[in-house]
């Protein structure tokens, strides 16, 4: 295609978690449970579909382009101005308005190898070089990272926690790392799963943005369980927000979305039982996989990423035969490994059970070649 710029031509794009829908269609299966693409399993917040429902009758017109309410809203949670907030159609667009509001066609972006893939796709197709860093025991290698800083890094990249490993990199090694960072750099913490943290070593990333180059992602998606609305936010001082707002497309935060988010935050209910029904989840899943003999890296998100010594794409495929829908991990150079999302206790249940039948295991039994000994070392939480 002669018409197309050439860089276009060489992306891998991005491949989704395959849809309910098509796998009923495909497989003719009445019932289908999703753990792939690290949604809410409770469904949406109460209060955000009452709202979705007061506002149908506005989607003849323009949202407000501003944001103004959530905007506010989200300001008084956080203790920032709604001058400090950008809003954006999910995360993705966000990591888009950040690269092309800030990084120069002759500048590098940092992020580490597997990690969300948006990063390195997004820059990509914008035409900004990408420069990414092995993981370390599946965590950011922030000594790494900053050992590749140069007068052409301008964005660095850090998903905290990581996906698509769940780890994390602790307020210690954050600090540290930031110690003595060019301030011709910009840092972006992505906190997609900031929710579901359980440790006490996790930074407070917010706390930086007011004395650092530092921009904090979050989104709706996850806890709240609004991934279909599309709506996350930034967190920045204004020096960088107003030029972020240049950058973004004036509606792309929708009527609907906007209400859900802002009745969502008032939700704290909804939000309690999700990180209840997350963490008793996980500790479910982390004893039946421990049963199995099967590697995992410990988790701080809600999902869980498995060493399954074998290939992942066809234990994927077979699990699909039974109805369950998980995360292959071929896309992220991991052949052997597969992610899940934490479901409810009965998809959870499902899963352990597929999952088995899929490696011919019976009740009781093991795979004495599982784990590899990384994977042995990360079970027994050894970061």
């Amino acid at each position: 295609m002669s018409l197309v710029r050439k860089h276009i031509l060489k992306i891998d794009p991005y491949e989704a978690g395959k849809p309910i829908d098509e796998i009923k269609r495909q497989l003719g299966f009445k019932e289908v449970i999703k753990l792939a693409s690290n949604e809410n399993p409770l469904g949406p917040s109460p209060k955000a579909l009452e709202a979705i429902r007061k506002n149908l009758k506005l989607i003849n017109r323009y949202p407000d382009s501003q944001g103004f309410y959530l905007k506010r809203k989200l300001a008084k949670a956080l203790n920032f101005e709604p001058a400090n907030i950008v809003l954006g159609n999910g995360s993705d667009e966000l990591i888009d308005i950040l690269i092309k509001t800030f990084v120069e066609e002759d500048e590098h972006i940092l992020t580490a190898d597997f990690t969300f893939l948006e990063y390195k796709i997004i820059s990509q197709v914008k035409a900004r070089t990408v420069i990414t860093v092995p993981l370390k025991y599946f965590k950011y290698d922030l000594e790494a990272i900053k050992r590749k800083v140069d007068k052409k890094t301008k964005l660095i990249f850090i998903s905290n926690p990581n996906n698509p490993t769940g780890t994390y990199v602790t307020k210690y090694e954050l600090e540290e790392f930031m110690r003595d960072l060019p301030e011709t750099v910009l840092l972006v913490f992505d906190e997609a799963y900031n929710t579901f943290i359980d440790v006490n070593d996790f930074p407070n990333s917010l706390s930086y943005i007011r004395s650092k180059n530092v921009v904090v992602l979050r989104t709706f998606s996850k806890a709240y369980g609004l991934a279909g609305l599309r709506i996350g936010f930034a967190v920045a001082r204004p020096e960088f927000t107003s030029y972020m707002e240049i950058a973004r497309q004036p509606f792309n935060v929708n009527l609907l979305a906007q209400a859900a988010a802002i009745a969502a935050l008032d939700d704290k209910k909804f939000l309690s039982k999700s990180r209840r029904v997350i963490l008793e989840g996980k500790d479910y899943l982390y004893d039946n996989l421990t049963r199995l003999g099967l590697a995992y890296v410990p988790s701080v998100s809600n999902f869980i990423l498995i060493d399954l010594a074998r290939d992942g794409v066809e234990v994927f495929n077979k699990m699909l035969k039974f109805g369950v829908i998980v995360r292959d991990m071929k896309q992220y150079g991991l052949k052997n490994f597969i992610r899940v999302t934490i479901g409810t206790k009965k998809e959870n249940e499902r899963f352990i059970k597929v999952l088995r039948k899929v490696l011919r295991l019976a009740d009781g039994e093991t795979q004495d070649q599982f784990p590899t000994i990384k994977s042995k070392e990360l079970r027994r939480g050894k970061r």
